[in-house]
């Protein structure tokens, strides 16, 4: 049996970004095609809300992009900066609040892909954070929004998620799963785990906390909150942008692609 230690995930950067990191450049090249396809605009200049440790926002600094962003945990902020500098690259993620930042010059494109939104607790919170979007875009800029929706109606698909992940020595085991939704109170309990195997010690990072959830047209009511923000396009998390999909009570996975009007 391993050895459990309870704590904060995020505050093990290395870690989170084996496991995260991992699928990066189908997420890179589905961002780069959404780009294209969805605005007039030369995409230059982005944005990523909530960036962590910065396992795109690098990739895209790295490819010739202009890319900042912000995060609440000091020590991702930390290692993304770090990797950042590590590649001859300008340190541009800073410690702040996704509901609350502005950036010095409007930016072409922001992206929020893995569920960080949901983990704005109230629809306070997540109207500022797009208010803050849209206060950072140009006319006619994009932010690509990836969550899952709970069905309105029966049971979500899977109640569990994993992935593994290997660089070196260093191999992680991660497992996800909904521990309780209360629909009135609108909020998902989820447990989440980092089995951790290196040469000379194997154990286990434990978390607990909480999303906010959002059926379909909870999402929508959200999105018509901010009027200057439109959605022009919905996808899976298949990441094709040649097959949007088409929302129903029923939908779990989507990605949203928000334009600046």
């Amino acid at each position: 049996m391993l050895d459990t230690i309870q704590g904060n995930l995020y505050d093990h950067p290395k870690y989170y970004d084996l496991v995260f990191g991992s699928d990066w450049k189908a997420e890179m090249d589905f961002l780069e095609d959404v780009f294209e396809r969805h605005t007039d605009l030369v995409v230059e200049r982005l944005f990523e809300p909530a960036c962590g440790t910065g396992r795109l926002l690098y990739r895209f600094a790295q490819a010739g992009y202009q890319a900042a962003g912000n995060d609440l945990n000091p020590a991702a902020v930390e290692y993304c900066n770090e990797r950042l500098a590590k590649h001859g690259l300008p340190e541009t993620a800073v410690v702040g609040d996704m509901c609350d930042y502005r950036v010095a010059k409007k930016v072409d494109a922001s992206f929020n892909t893995i569920n960080s939104f949901r983990h704005l607790a109230t629809g306070q919170q997540a109207h500022d954070h797009l208010s803050c979007v849209a206060r950072s875009l140009k006319k006619g800029g994009l932010y690509v929004l990836g969550l899952h929706l709970t069905p309105a109606r029966g049971q979500p698909a899977s109640n569990e998620e994993s992935w593994a992940a290997r660089r070196g020595n260093l191999s992680v085991l991660s497992r996800m799963w909904s521990i309780k939704v209360n629909r009135a109170a609108r909020k998902e309990t989820v447990g989440m785990t980092f089995d951790v195997y290196t040469p000379s010690r194997t154990f286990r990072l434990q978390n607990q906390f909480d999303f906010r959830t959002y059926t379909a047209e909870q999402m929508d009511d959200l999105i018509a909150s901010v009027p200057s923000l439109q959605c022009v396009a919905t996808y899976d998390f298949a990441y094709d942008v040649d097959c949007p999909v088409q929302i129903n009570r029923s939908t779990e996975d989507v990605v949203y692609v928000l334009q600046k009007q």
